[in-house]
């Protein structure tokens, strides 16, 4: 049965395979953008999960995109403080405490939306699928995925991706390690591949072996996450430039930057 999480009708959880599989998607199309709302459902609905104890949880998202990413109005001077303390929250407990996660993309995948791929341990992408971290083109970073892009595809990688806002279609991305897979049909390959490789293991060891198989991206993330969250807040949020940004997107016109 589908079901509306925390009776948020953007965000559905379905058992499969009766209740091994948890399928939770972002139900808000065309882009299943972050906000605040959807990512505290996000959060309730994954302690959910993490009580029920399934053998793995798919995420995907309704429609033709996976996620925009985060929503930009959330990104304003006055919201982004309440945004980022849930949304790193959501990182740090899915981290900590989720079986193993399985992620189907399909068209867009960016910035928040990305982030919260990278946090699976298996993304399956549609062949049109677009992945990528545009922040600094609105004269912001990606927290999230300044930490874990690196942990995943390597640094000099990671770092051209994090510094010119570009995507990647999933071609390349496979090439760079950034999805595992490509498949047509990527929710369909991805219930296939957990039944194969999944089912047939013990459901509390694999909890425990998805929690140890993160055992250094969680650390990167508790050891730096405060910091780079502090930096964006404090210092970055304070620049004209990274107001100036956001403002002109959600105006439609081109940013007028000071460079100061």
């Amino acid at each position: 049965m589908i079901r509306p999480a925390m009776g948020d009708s953007r965000l559905t959880l379905e058992a499969l395979e009766d209740g091994r599989l948890v399928h939770v998607k972002l139900a808000s199309p065309p882009g299943n953008v972050l906000d605040l709302a959807l990512t505290e459902a996000l959060r309730e609905a994954m302690r959910s999960i993490v009580r029920s104890a399934p053998h793995a949880v798919l995420l995907s998202g309704a429609g033709a995109n996976f996620s925009f990413g985060a929503s930009v109005h959330d990104h304003l001077p006055e919201r982004i403080g309440p945004y980022l303390t849930a949304f790193h929250a959501l990182v740090r407990e899915i981290l900590d405490r989720a079986p193993p996660i399985v992620t189907a993309v399909r068209g867009f995948c960016l910035g928040g939306g990305l982030e919260l791929a990278l946090l699976s341990h298996r993304i399956i992408a549609a062949p049109d699928a677009k992945l990528g971290v545009p922040e600094i083109q609105l004269g912001v970073f990606a927290p999230v995925a300044s930490l874990l892009l690196p942990l995943r595809i390597g640094p000099s990688a990671a770092e051209e991706l994090l510094l010119t806002g570009r995507h990647v279609g999933a071609a390349e991305a496979l090439e760079k390690k950034l999805v595992d897979q490509i498949a047509d049909e990527p929710v369909s390959a991805a219930v296939h591949w957990v039944k194969q490789r999944l089912l047939p293991l013990s459901r509390s060891s694999l909890r425990f072996a998805a929690q140890v198989a993160r055992t250094h991206v969680a650390q990167v993330v508790r050891t730096h996450l405060d910091g780079v969250e502090s930096l964006y807040l404090r210092e970055l949020m304070r620049t004209r430039d990274a107001v100036e940004g956001i403002r002109a997107f959600l105006e439609k016109r081109p940013p007028k930057f000071g460079h100061a």
